[in-house]
């Protein structure tokens, strides 16, 4: 039976320094945006020396604005796609006065007082940049970084990886053909509706950051028109008055479960297809879903002009492969991200097509030692996830969990991999998609039978 999130009471505040275990190996957390903060809580609680290498001077990743780091995606207009209740830590709720859906500056603010709240902020150097990590001699991990102080190279036990992937822009490739006259700039780099005010705007993409913008521009621009080759399932934020994702499933039902959930909310939310955009060519749950409570409006009041993909740039206009046209003097390319890590080289790990198999999207059976936190495209938020890989990991370096034989590690691993590439249509946006719920039951299972094989 489904039930409703609710949100617990905030655990007491860790006011006093947690020792550090100096028997224990020691780790470094690249990154200190949700998935790294989720990590270096964990493993500071765990008693597990660390030390956490943030680019910027700032923590929350792509959630602060105009982040000095240069990677964040943010804009003033950003709030969460996920509640507040469904996106927050498990012992950290977001502040009761919080809307259901939070502003870029409220997660901001919240991450902030997780990391006080938990007394691990120097932990964290800031405005430092990890530049290279190797395979040492011994088995280990060499990690060159370069700081206000200078370059440096420690060697740790373990390494982190929480880097984020919403960070190095996707182009359309091959690009299309002709010529443009006007200015192109990806998503990532749209700030405000100043960019777009007075201006032919043409939004490239199906996703939820192309639809904001689009919003956005049908508010300021000349014109505004919202090209999507391939149509989603734009579902709504609320659902007869409450978030519609408060309504969670038990993880260990199947997937078929939450896909009809998906179909029930996209038969709610009502089909896109009378405002001019195709019908999608997949059912609801076979793809990330994306959520919009204002895109309708904007579509039936004409101030957006849905479109098919684009067949060419013709000077001053798009032409569509429909034969259409738009004039245009700026295009805003929605295209997504690639999935990179500048600090490892690529023969060691890479991500072609962003396409990277983990087990529990965690671990790489071949380099011990190596994880990756919050590397997965949820149907839910990446926050809980975070916090549950990051979990495990500090009870494997701390020795109370011991993973299966390595042929069953991999055998699993293929298989779900297998699986969640079946559950969504190919595209690089959906090879790192996991159903929330499921994820997070099946990690709670492993880690337990983890423990169980420690404790033996």
């Amino acid at each position: 039976m489904a039930y409703l999130v609710k949100q617990s009471h905030r655990a007491p505040a860790v006011t006093s320094p947690v020792p550090v275990d100096e028997s224990l190996p020691r780790a470094c957390v690249i990154g200190a945006g949700s998935s790294g903060i989720a990590a270096a809580k964990q493993l500071h609680l765990a008693g597990i020396g660390f030390d956490c290498f943030e680019k910027g001077s700032d923590i929350g990743g792509t959630w602060v604005l105009d982040n000095s780091n240069g990677q964040s995606a943010c804009y003033d207009t950003l709030e969460i796609n996920t509640s507040c209740p469904r996106m927050a830590f498990s012992d950290f709720p977001m502040p009761a006065d919080y809307p259901p859906y939070a502003r870029h500056d409220q997660v901001h603010a919240y991450f902030e007082q997780y990391v006080d709240h938990f007394g691990f902020r120097d932990t964290i150097t800031f405005d430092t940049t990890v530049e290279q990590v190797t395979r040492s001699s011994d088995g280990r991990w060499d990690v060159r970084f370069t700081g206000p102080s200078g370059t440096e190279t420690r060697t740790y036990d373990a390494v982190v990886v929480a880097n984020g992937h919403h960070w190095d822009p996707r182009w359309p490739e091959p690009a299309y053909p002709g010529t443009f006259d006007g200015e192109q700039i990806h998503s990532h780099d749209y700030r405000s509706a100043d960019q777009l005010a007075g201006r032919d705007v043409v939004v490239v993409g199906a996703g939820n950051s192309a639809m904001d913008i689009a919003v956005e521009s049908s508010r300021v621009a000349r014109s505004t028109t919202w090209s999507v080759r391939r149509a989603e399932w734009v579902l709504r934020k609320f659902l007869l008055g409450k978030p519609s994702d408060q309504v969670a499933l038990p993880g260990w039902l199947p997937w078929w479960v939450t896909a009809a959930r998906l179909r029930i909310g996209a038969t709610y939310a009502g089909s896109m297809t009378k405002y001019g955009l195709p019908a999608p060519t997949h059912r609801p749950g076979q793809s990330h879903p994306v959520q919009s409570d204002q895109i309708r409006a904007r579509l039936a009041a004409g101030a957006v002009t849905a479109r098919p993909g684009i067949e060419r740039l013709d000077g001053d206009r798009v032409v569509f492969v429909d034969g259409t046209t738009a004039p245009a003097d700026l295009i805003v390319w929605a295209t997504g991200y690639q999935v990179t890590f500048p600090f490892l080289a690529p023969e060691l790990v890479s991500a072609q097509d962003n396409e990277l198999p983990l087990w529990k999207r965690t671990v790489h059976p071949d380099l011990p030692g190596l994880y990756f936190i919050g590397l997965v495209q949820a149907i839910g938020a990446v926050m809980p996830i975070a916090e549950a890989q990051s979990a495990w990991i500090a009870e494997t370096l701390a020795g109370r969990y011991v993973p299966p034989a390595d042929d069953v590690v991999r055998r699993q691993m293929t298989a779900e991999h297998r699986r969640d590439k079946k559950q969504f249509y190919a595209s690089p946006r959906h090879t790192m998609e996991v159903d929330f719920d499921h994820y997070l039951w099946d990690l709670a299972r492993e880690l337990r039978r983890g423990r169980a094989r420690a404790a033996s």
